[in-house]
């Protein structure tokens, strides 16, 4: 089953044009890397699902509908930028969230936040970079969704809070729903991936399943990406 489609979408900003025809489907039941350099398109193809950029040209759709008020019911988005108000605690945080959205599970949240050793009454803005961004990814995990989109979700923390992050991915999405993690971070993410989607310059260069990409190119992705798309137009 198709979740999200693209269908010859275009983006421009003025007369900058930072999406060109792209054609992309997000199945169900799938991890997916959108696996790119800064600055090559992912946010722009992320914002469009959410509803923050309209396209150019084209159609994003979301289980055959377009962007809307289904699709934002059932996409848990995590932006590249904090959306915490740093001034509340960590109970504070996950109330907003519960009252926010219906499928919003505050008991997972709990138990993830339990799993940190991290007081509810702790205050945002006195916790960690590393710390605050666990709790982010709880807040978004803890919805019980059908598309998860993650946006940079291991930009700059330590490689110890990037493990927590992955494995915090990995055991804690709705079953049957599927995770699209944007990021430039490959080698750090691409134990996860189920499938990958490479973008240059604005354009899906491929989409392929992970272990048949590897196994084609007995390669990491991270390779095969350097390698075979750094001269991409």
């Amino acid at each position: 089953m198709t979740l999200l489609e693209y269908k010859n979408v275009s983006k421009s900003f003025g007369k900058t044009e930072v999406l060109h025809d792209v054609n992309l489907k997000i199945p169900s039941g799938k991890i997916i890397g959108l696996l790119g350099k800064n600055g090559m398109g992912k946010t722009t193809i992320i914002k469009l699902a959410n509803d923050l950029l309209t396209p150019t040209s084209g159609e994003v759709l979301f289980e055959g509908k377009p962007i809307g008020i289904n699709s934002k019911r059932n996409i848990s988005y995590l932006p590249e930028r904090t959306y915490l108000d740093k001034v509340m605690t960590v109970r504070q945080s996950l109330n907003y969230f519960a009252e926010f959205y219906d499928n919003f599970d505050i008991n997972k949240a709990t138990r993830l936040i339990d799993d940190l050793d991290l007081s509810l009454d702790a205050k945002i803005l006195h916790m960690s970079k590393g710390m605050q961004e666990k709790l982010q990814l709880i807040l978004v995990m803890s919805r019980s969704a059908k598309l998860y989109i993650l946006d940079e979700p291991l930009g700059g923390i330590d490689p110890a809070t990037r493990d927590y992050i992955l494995d915090t991915i990995l055991h804690n999405f709705n079953e049957g729903a599927s995770v699209l993690i944007s990021t430039h971070l490959i080698a750090d993410i691409e134990r996860i991936l189920d499938e990958v989607i490479f973008i240059d310059n604005g354009e899906i260069i491929l989409q392929a399943d992970a272990d048949k990409l590897r196994t084609k190119h007995n390669a990491s992705i991270d390779e095969i990406f350097r390698k075979e798309f750094k001269n991409a137009r």
